[in-house]
């Protein structure tokens, strides 16, 4: 039987990259983003691909993007939950308050929306059960300079995983959380020639081949549902990420 999933974020970045791969390996997924030109172009070539043009802060639009899943493909194996973008930069009194409210609405609210979205049909579903994969990051863990509202959702990404882990249990529903760290696409690019360090410098960082994140990805959402991958962290070998700050 053919695995399903849904990708949110799949128009560009990390996303059209596990999409592709997943698409390769023979899943049929639902291309999930705000811009239909960018999924399109990520879902070409492919035959399993669905694009469902979705803004994941609208609850009405989440539902919709999940019934139209049901409806073609008939069951939901897998989300990864990856939609998401940096926000304001500054220290948090310079931060303005519509920005840090649009960033948690995008990144934390979202999640939360596709994960409930999701758990429905999963629970449902006959033979019951699924995965939910959550993109953290290394600001899961620890910040950069001037990243509070990108911060702080990604620290809250780290407890929605562990409460759909928990509340996943008796359901056959797995989640797990990937934090990457300086995975090269066009969202990271500036790493690269220069990013703020915890001492007022400003350094360029080494970066890793993003098709990498979707090996991790491939491994994770592989696994039995008796098995899971609760957290995995992926970064550039020599980035100041352990000893950071």
């Amino acid at each position: 039987m053919t695995r399903s999933a849904v990708v949110t974020g799949a128009g560009s970045g990390i996303g059209r990259v596990v999409t592709r791969a997943l698409l390769v390996d023979g899943w049929s997924v639902a291309l999930a983003g705000r811009r239909r030109d960018a999924l399109a172009e990520t879902a070409s070539g492919f035959e399993r691909a669905l694009v469902v043009p979705t803004d994941v802060t609208d609850a009405d639009q989440v539902d919709a993007l999940f019934d139209a899943v049901r409806g073609e493909f008939g069951r939901l194996d897998l989300l990864f939950n990856n939609a998401g973008g940096f926000g304001p930069a500054g220290t948090p009194d310079k931060i303005d308050v519509q920005q840090w409210r649009a960033t948690v609405e995008v990144n934390l609210t979202g999640s939360f929306l596709c994960a409930r979205a999701a758990f429905a049909l999963m629970r449902a579903e006959d033979p019951r059960g699924g995965r939910i994969i959550n993109n953290g990051s290394i600001s899961a863990h620890v910040p950069r300079p001037g990243s509070i509202a990108y911060t702080a959702t990604k620290h809250a990404i780290t407890g929605l995983t562990r409460s759909l882990s928990l509340d996943g249990r008796r359901f056959d529903i797995a989640c797990g959380q990937i934090d990457i760290g300086n995975a090269a696409t066009d969202m990271t690019s500036g790493i690269a020639t220069g990013v703020r360090q915890a001492d007022g410098s400003v350094r360029p960082e080494p970066t890793f081949d993003a098709r990498h994140v979707a090996d991790a990805i491939r491994f994770m959402a592989d696994l039995p549902l008796g098995a899971n991958t609760q957290f995995l962290t992926i970064a550039a070998t020599a980035m100041p990420f352990i000893g950071r700050g």
